[in-house]
């Protein structure tokens, strides 16, 4: 009889739990940095994620990302509709049901293309966006899932992610910077933030979500699950700290705003690491965070890239970072392979290599579906509506009437 742990379980499926709740805690952190008439649409388009890539997931999603391996690229069609998973159907890397790993998994399909949405924040018709949701997820996410985690190329070469800096933050981070070139800046209309206390639970959510994202990762409850935990918070508070000092040695002022956004690129930037790391490696982390991605956004601000709310800066750099810092710290003693300060530098170029392949590709797909989808529908919104507010427009309704 095949044994199941009801605690490795319970874990999963705990974890899949958090990790569900950080998609609305990034409508709301998304939702507060735009203007008040385009507040509703920008959170739409992550719950909207919540709900239909759950059904590309359940469909196509999990066979083509976990599915039997072809030929190092993709998933097979063994697990279409979920075929061939059944109530006792287990997975040996935590003695549970794989139903909690499908489940767990999803939370992840779902949040990643919703992160895109950030960088063209006012900008893209709400039916472009389910057009653009659909194809990222199929030529985007489902592959690169496969690739590292599914048992795909650069997993059988030895590169690892712990919880998804490339899988998740890279290919979101770079796809978000192709959109953000392709739509180009706007001349007239200009974002401005209307409601701080949704970033602040947006922030909240996310922060809190994470530690199932990080933690969870590990597939049981035990020691990989506790230190993924622990440096998850360790880089996010090391790392909002430093952003929001160099706010201030920037002639700034300490800013709930800076705060916020360093705590997300820590914790994006420890995701990568956070079960290969020792707690002081994750302190470096959250430091060199704060200093890569606040370079990122200002240097895409002197560049005039528009990408609106720095998903790049902070979710593609932050990401990117986090897996050169895993083949620089990674050692023995967590990870099972020592990385280039522990005397092995092919971990350190497996690593690289992996980020920018990944990165590369996900950059140039973004490009070809936007425009694909530019050739059978109307993907841009025109500026005048966004100064008048595409909530009434795309959506026929507002989140503050009246």
């Amino acid at each position: 009889m095949t044994f199941i742990s009801p605690g490795n379980t319970a874990f999963v499926l705990l974890s899949a739990a958090l990790v569900m709740i950080m998609t609305p805690g990034l409508g709301f952190f998304y939702g507060g940095l735009v203007g008040r008439r385009n507040a509703l649409t920008i959170l739409m388009e992550s719950f909207f994620s919540l709900g239909w890539v759950t059904i590309l997931w359940v469909l196509f999603g999990f066979s083509l990302a976990f599915g039997p391996d072809v030929a190092g690229l993709i998933g097979g069609p063994k697990y279409f509709f979920l075929n061939h998973i059944f109530e006792k159907t287990t997975m040996a890397a935590f003695h549970g049901p794989l139903y909690a790993f499908v489940m767990f998994q999803l939370m992840f399909a779902v949040i990643t293309p919703a992160l895109i949405t950030g960088a063209f924040a006012n900008k893209m018709r709400f039916k472009a966006w389910i057009a653009f949701l659909t194809l990222w997820s199929f030529l985007v996410y489902f592959p690169v899932a496969h690739w590292l985690w599914g048992g795909g190329f650069l997993e059988k070469w030895g590169c690892e992610d712990f919880a998804g800096g490339i899988v998740v933050h890279a290919t979101a981070g770079f796809s978000a910077l192709a959109a953000a070139l392709w739509f180009g800046a706007t001349r007239k209309f200009k974002n401005r933030p209307h409601n701080l206390m949704w970033v602040a639970l947006g922030t909240a959510l996310l922060w809190f979500g994470w530690f199932g994202f990080n933690a969870g990762s590990a597939l049981r409850a035990g020691g990989d699950a506790a230190i993924a935990f622990t440096n998850t918070q360790i880089a996010a508070a090391f790392a909002a700290v430093t952003w929001v000092l160099l706010d201030a040695a920037r002639g700034g002022k300490i800013s709930a705003t800076g705060f916020c956004t360093g705590a997300i690129a820590g914790l994006a930037t420890v995701t990568p690491t956070a079960g290969y790391i020792t707690p002081q490696s994750a302190m470096i982390v959250g430091i060199v965070a704060a200093l890569a991605c606040y370079a990122a956004v200002s240097y895409k601000n002197k560049k005039g890239w528009d990408d609106v709310l720095d998903v790049w800066g902070v979710h593609g750099i932050g990401g990117f970072t986090g897996i050169l810092l895993l083949g620089i710290f990674g050692t023995s003693s967590v990870l099972g392979e020592n990385g280039l300060l522990y005397g092995n530098p092919m971990f350190f170029v497996k690593e690289l290599t992996a980020a920018c392949l990944c990165s590369a590709y996900s950059f140039a797909v973004t490009l070809f579906i936007l425009w694909l989808i530019s050739r059978f529908m109307e993907v841009k919104i025109p500026e005048e509506q966004m100064e008048k507010g595409i909530d009434e427009i795309e959506l026929g309704e507002v989140a503050y009437p009246g």
